[in-house]
């Protein structure tokens, strides 16, 4: 497989999981697009990595050759695809490499939802850093906290239970998981702070979470799609 089908099939793989992204896609400036979907490749697969399930080693060594691979950035020398496109960007990448270990330690079942969210504070604020360079947008506001439900609803989704808090499981009444997504719901407003293509995203994620919460199947049309991100993305 050439370099440039390899980073096709990245960027193919995040956009078969995320379809909305067609319909949003358009308010991203046309220079951006392919740097932005490569950023939420990137992040997709240390979601992977976070939700592993059976045996964790092939995840954790993937990890840290990630973390080896986000620290060469700096000198220029990437070895996967994704590379091509993110490593120009001159983005804290050794510091998201610094918390990628965060992300095996936040696969153990929390006591409550504080603790889930401490896990993972470390990683969230080090993604927004890069995002706001690599946007040219000035954090502005609480940009971490975005990142860190979406990596928790994206956890939830994939793990199902085995991402619940304890103290949501000590009620045995089959709903846990919905009633932990109400909780990442409650302060996760219809539009966040970030740069653009994080709120756009962040639209997209907090909707399947709405549905998830509300036991049904997300309600996703194009005209649905098309005000909701062009709402997140106005700022």
């Amino acid at each position: 497989m050439t370099t440039s089908s390899a980073l096709d099939s990245f960027l193919d793989k995040w956009r078969t999981r995320w379809p909305e992204w067609s319909v949003a896609e358009p308010f991203i400036p046309e220079h951006q697009r392919n740097l932005v979907v490569a950023w939420f490749s990137l992040l997709q697969e240390f979601d992977d990595i976070l939700n592993t399930a059976g045996d964790p080693m092939p995840a954790d060594a993937k990890l840290a050759w990630w973390g080896e691979e986000l620290r060469s950035w700096a000198g220029q020398r990437s070895r996967h695809p994704l590379g091509r496109l993110l490593e120009p960007v001159r983005a804290p990448w050794a510091e998201l490499a610094q918390t990628l270990p965060d992300l095996i330690e936040a696969r153990a079942v929390p006591v409550d939802a504080v603790q889930a969210q401490q896990a993972l504070q470390a990683y969230a604020a080090a993604v927004a850093a890069v995002e706001a360079v690599m946007f040219d947008t000035p954090a502005r506001g609480d940009v971490a906290s975005p990142v860190l439900l979406q990596t928790l609803s994206q956890r939830l989704q994939e793990a199902g239970v085995a991402a619940v808090p304890r103290s949501l499981l000590a009620q045995d009444d089959g709903n846990a998981a919905q009633r932990y997504a109400a909780q990442l719901l409650q302060p996760w407003p219809s539009r966040v702070a970030g740069p653009r293509p994080r709120r756009m995203y962040a639209s997209l994620a907090r909707t399947r979470l709405q549905a998830f919460a509300e036991g049904r199947a997300p309600q996703v049309t194009p005209l649905r799609t098309l005000l909701r991100t062009w709402w997140a993305g106005r700022g």
